[in-house]
């Protein structure tokens, strides 16, 4: 548990210090390569945190009274965050194709 804290406030600060990097980044309006990235760390850095607050909570995090916890918010919030925006899996191919410059992801064709 105690390491999974320290990972937890170290991402946080990765997280600070890629949000300053984009800050002085691009100044021509386009996304930084930072900027792709950073949506993937924050939602899987996110969703870790709101796991890790139920492990603190322990049994407890289960027992739902007539209001949620902030906690218990935070962990069900923490779940759509690989989700929304695009899922992890688009934001991949997001970041392969415009970040890195690699071909496009062959899509399907329907034939008729």
């Amino acid at each position: 548990l105690r390491r999974r804290i320290a990972e937890a406030h170290a991402g946080l600060k990765v997280m600070r210090y890629n949000a300053l990097r984009m800050l002085n980044g691009t100044q021509d309006g386009s996304t930084s390569k930072e900027g792709y990235i950073s949506k993937i760390f924050w939602a899987t850095w996110h969703r870790d945190l709101g796991e890790l607050a139920m492990d603190v909570i322990g049994a407890d995090a289960e027992i739902i009274e007539d209001e949620l916890s902030p906690l218990q918010k935070l962990f069900l919030f923490s779940r759509a965050d690989t989700i929304y925006a695009g899922t992890n899996q688009i934001q991949r191919n997001i970041i392969s194709e415009r970040a890195l410059g690699m071909p496009k992801e062959p899509r399907g064709t329907i034939n008729g």
